[in-house]
């Protein structure tokens, strides 16, 4: 009598491999602020690290073209005053990049294609309403300009980058929050609590619709995401400090779909997950590996895959959105790695005999454009995000700008009640006043601007000087 032994799947083949020394990246100094966040932000266009840096906190980008040695006077982006925790790229414009800091700030910056000769001082717009630093940063996944942030205040707010203003506030936790993921339609998300409960949330409704009390028995941070079909899973600890992964049904909380004990190491896991081929990576800090299992409807529901292992503990992490990778070379995945002194980008090809493109591997993926705009989805519009096909590949966009119209908080408080002459007088006279201020500010911004313009064009020549082509 014959029988399966190994499990029927089309990513049985998958496996690690890093690219050559020349197509890495070396010499960034990853920041060693002590927050379990990824560090790092990738996509078809730009790498993204937070690194270290004196009086205040920086990241650096640097175009995906640039591999080997990166120069150590290299500009970052630089306009925190306190060290940044957390960044990501906007989904719908490859040059924004969004950015929490302990300076209790988060931060939109505008990154330009060619590479900036000083560094990047001046955000797009500044979003200022955390009493404590902002260590959570998510955009939504469909909706235009959405922005969620989360900060040691134990508050979400959600803003709309376009006008800087925020749309909703949640201080629903009682503790601090570990981490926030949007669902795919970004009607709800899920958070993860100092509190061990994990929580979904209805953000325009401001009420939690599930909740459950520690999944993982342990004391230890967990994380927890949404997969494609709505089900939950989560990486956290045992009561031993075992590391465990599960998966749950946020309808029936009761039960794990899914319950996984992995190993006895203390980094806490964090899981970057592919919603086209439902498999998830797991990588932990201080960890030398990387861990994929594909979620299926078949038990035990969470299938593990294969390991990754390296030399070096890595302490920063990015995955590269499917648009950005090679479908001519089958690869399924693209994971930026930053260890302590080389950097190493890995992709999990599959291996195929055909050269042909693969359907099945491919399937229409989320593209660059937003489903929605910002207000239909304050209004309670839902839509998934809409697809583009990998068949011929994908070539980035060029820069778009972001636009921000910043509203006049004057235009929503009522006019000021007068009775008596005199304050017709004072109005006035301070009527007067306020026109002579606005053109002398005026005055100033083109002045600065000149000066600014004078300061680019000589900036250029002294470039051109440098590089001899003057």
């Amino acid at each position: 009598m014959s029988r399966r032994v190994v499990r029927q799947s089309k990513f049985r083949h998958v496996f690690g491999q890093p690219l050559k020394a020349d197509q890495s990246y070396e010499d960034i100094r990853v920041s060693k602020v002590t927050w379990d966040s990824s560090f790092c932000a990738v996509n078809p266009k730009f790498l993204a690290i937070i690194v270290e840096s004196g009086g205040g906190g920086a990241f650096l980008v640097v175009p995906l073209s640039k591999t080997g040695r990166v120069d150590k006077n290299y500009p970052l982006v630089a306009g925190h005053t306190g060290p940044v925790l957390d960044i990501d790229w906007c989904p719908h414009n490859d040059n924004i990049i969004a950015s929490g800091s302990e300076d209790c700030t988060a931060m939109v910056w505008q990154i330009p294609d060619s590479t900036p000769l000083r560094p990047i001082m001046e955000p797009v717009v500044t979003l200022e309403g955390h009493s404590k630093r902002v260590g959570i940063i998510t955009w939504h996944p469909t909706a235009r300009n959405i922005l969620l942030t989360a900060g040691s205040d134990n508050v979400i707010i959600i803003w709309n980058v376009g006008t800087g203003e925020h749309l909703i506030t949640i201080d629903n936790h009682p503790d601090l929050i570990y981490n926030v993921s949007w669902n795919r339609n970004g009607s709800l998300f899920c958070t993860t609590c100092k509190d061990k409960k994990v929580r979904v949330v209805d953000p325009r409704k401001q009420e939690i619709v599930a909740e459950k009390l520690s999944p993982h028995e342990g004391i230890r941070p967990m994380r927890a995401i949404f997969t494609r079909d709505g089900s939950i899973f989560t990486t956290g600890f045992t009561r031993m400090s075992q590391r465990e992964l599960g998966l749950w049904d946020p309808v029936n909380f009761d039960e794990p779909i899914a319950l996984q004990e992995m190993d006895t190491s203390n980094g806490v896991l964090l899981p970057f997950y592919d919603p086209d081929t439902n498999i998830v990576y797991l990588c932990g800090k201080g960890d030398s590996s990387i861990r994929y299992f594909e979620i299926t409807d078949e038990p035990p529901y969470v299938h593990y895959l294969s390991t990754f292992s390296s030399k070096e503990p890595q302490r920063g992490m990015g995955f590269m959105p499917k648009r950005g990778l090679d479908v001519s070379k089958c690869e399924i995945a693209s994971l930026f790695n930053f260890g302590i002194s080389i950097q190493v980008s890995l992709v999990f090809p599959v291996s195929m005999q055909s050269d042909l493109f693969q359907d099945d591997l491919y399937p229409d993926t989320a593209g660059p454009e937003p489903a929605l705009e910002a207000q239909d989805w304050l209004e309670g519009k839902n839509a998934d995000p809409l697809l583009v096909s990998l068949r011929d590949g994908y070539i980035p966009l060029k820069n778009r700008e972001l636009k921000v119209v910043k509203k006049n908080i004057l235009d929503s408080r009522p006019a000021p009640r007068r009775s008596m002459s005199t304050c017709d007088g004072n109005f006035a006279q301070h009527q007067v006043t306020l026109e002579k201020l606005l053109e002398e500010i005026h005055s100033l911004k083109v002045t600065v601007q000149s000066q600014e313009k004078r300061i680019c064009d000589l900036e250029n020549k002294l470039s051109k000087f440098t590089n001899g082509t003057a």
